[in-house]
């Protein structure tokens, strides 16, 4: 039967309810979907993240079928290399009237699948709360973007945490200051956590990570803990599971890290809300329903909804209003290899062997683990910001490229300069120390920036501060960190710069050139 709108469902656009299917016609219309080889292997993509995206996509495609629909799907045995080209190929062969399809992710697949020809119907996203516009129009006339003011605007915009008068609960927008409590020497073994919800993988799922074994045999990462949602239906109930059972503690500890704890009172929702298996309006009013009810806290209520609200709309909008060039960003020149070690968790540094080594198992770390451990190391280390942002985008479960660029390179490593954060994120091992207990059986002491024992985070943070002395002399909320290298001796600065280059020179010789 001729077509008449071939509609393209991307990997990360699993929504029945999504524009693309506006004004389907279930007689003319064929929904095309493809598992292209090239968006496992243009970064050496992990594989519990293959194994999700490929599992979410074949339920969507069987809930799809289960309804009547009809399908051209390409799966991995078809030997797709190229998205973009499988694409070409088809609408020359089925000659469609219109190829119609949501705005991907991704710049770099928004302009191969624009230069298909004037059939292609790209249509907005309406998954998110905020459109480019409305991003735009904020961000136009300000010298400096700040996450905060934006948050304020939606949390207006959208209704979310405000009292009867219009003004936030509780008097305040962010209860960040709150939100980041240790959990001392006991850990969170005294405090009521439950495990979150697992999906044991179906027989669906099982043939996918059979095949992704086979296929990515040389791909970071394992699968035998592999127990994710891939349906919007499993979607909900992890939702629910974090709703009903974490969400109350969740604010106290949301920065705490501990050795074997990957999950601790993080919602695990973040991979199924970017592959569009659950709405951020869902999350938002669930969370903002249990303070309403009594059941939890505003600090963790507003802590949750700043992160989806707040946070993953205004990463996308600063993604979207700085590309393409964004990506070459290196304000700090940073140039070094990424350690040989980020692909095999093999290090006698505890923090980054137990965060990069849980990595590698789940395809998860939590923000802290991302931010104050692997990206802390990367930016005092001076890695090249594209390496780090390639391995992030690899590794992680829920990376797709306009959520994970901005995190990686603008707030982990300030390779933008400031547009994403007003300072760089820098500490010594002592941060390390006070929010978790990677140190105690750990051959350094984050005490020490010299010697044997020397924590190299501490040695690099000092050195990082005399590396880059000049310009951080001018951001005002670097004076205080900066002023403290004002109290060492010239034979102190330069025993840390020896120890720093004789550190960063060990890593080079285990690292791919």
């Amino acid at each position: 039967m001729p077509v008449r709108h071939l509609i393209v469902v991307l990997g990360d656009q699993l929504d029945r309810d999504s524009a693309a299917f506006d004004g389907f016609d279930q007689r003319r219309d064929l929904v095309w979907m493809c598992e292209a080889h090239e968006e496992s292997t243009l970064v050496p993509v992990s594989r519990p993240r293959i194994a999700l995206f490929l599992a979410a996509m074949r339920h969507f495609r069987d809930e799809l079928e289960e309804e009547g629909l009809r399908l051209l799907y390409h799966s991995l045995n078809a030997r797709c290399r190229s998205l973009v080209a499988a694409l070409r190929a088809d609408i020359e062969r089925l000659a469609p009237e219109r190829v119609v399809v949501v705005e991907p992710g991704e710049w770099r697949l928004r302009e191969a699948i624009r230069e298909l020809g004037p059939k292609v119907e790209l249509r907005a996203d309406r998954h998110f709360l905020c459109s480019h516009e409305t991003f735009a129009n904020h961000a136009k006339g300000r010298k400096q973007l700040r996450m905060e003011f934006f948050y304020r605007e939606m949390r207006r915009a959208h209704g979310v945490l405000l009292d009867a008068a219009g003004k936030p609960e509780g008097g305040e927008w962010n209860y960040d200051a709150e939100n980041r409590k240790s959990f001392g020497r006991d850990g969170p073994s005294k405090l009521t956590m439950r495990a979150p919800r697992a999906f044991r993988p179906d027989i669906v799922t099982q043939e996918v990570i059979v095949e992704v074994n086979a296929e990515f045999a040389d791909h970071p990462g394992a699968l035998a803990d592999f127990d994710w949602p891939v349906t919007r239906k499993q979607a909900l109930a992890a939702l629910s599971d974090f709703i009903e059972h974490r969400l109350a503690a969740f604010g106290d500890h949301q920065d705490a890290m501990w050795s074997g704890e990957p999950w601790l009172f993080h919602s695990r929702i973040a991979a199924a809300m970017n592959l569009k298996l659950l709405r951020p309006l869902e999350a938002i009013e669930a969370a903002e329903r249990e303070y309403r009810a009594g059941r939890a806290p505003l600090a963790a209520v507003e802590g949750f909804i700043r992160q989806i609200l707040g946070w993953r709309e205004y990463v996308r909008g600063v993604y979207w209003l700085h590309m393409p060039g964004y990506v070459e960003r290196n304000a700090l020149a940073a140039s070094e290899p990424l350690p040989q070690f980020f692909w095999t968790g093999e290090t006698p540094m505890r923090c980054l062997a137990d965060c990069v080594g849980q990595t590698l198992r789940y395809g998860y770390a939590h923000h802290i683990q991302r931010l104050m451990v692997t990206g802390l190391f990367c930016l005092m280390l001076g890695v090249d910001p594209r390496e780090v942002h390639r391995w992030y985008l690899a590794v992680y479960v829920d990376a797709v490229e306009w959520v994970e660029l901005p995190n990686t390179l603008g707030m982990s490593q300030y390779a933008d300069g400031g547009v994403m954060a007003s300072k760089p994120y820098v500490a010594t091992g002592r941060y390390i120390e006070r929010m978790s207990n990677y140190c105690g059986n750990c051959r350094y002491d984050p005490s020490k920036a010299v010697g044997d024992k020397a924590c190299p985070f501490t040695t690099l943070y000092w050195d990082f501060l005399q590396r880059h002395e000049r310009s951080l002399r001018a951001n005002p909320r670097m004076g205080l960190q900066v002023r403290n290298i004002d109290r060492l001796s010239a034979a102190e600065r330069k025993a840390i710069r020896v120890q720093a280059e004789n550190f960063r020179a060990s890593l080079r010789t285990t690292s791919p050139s």
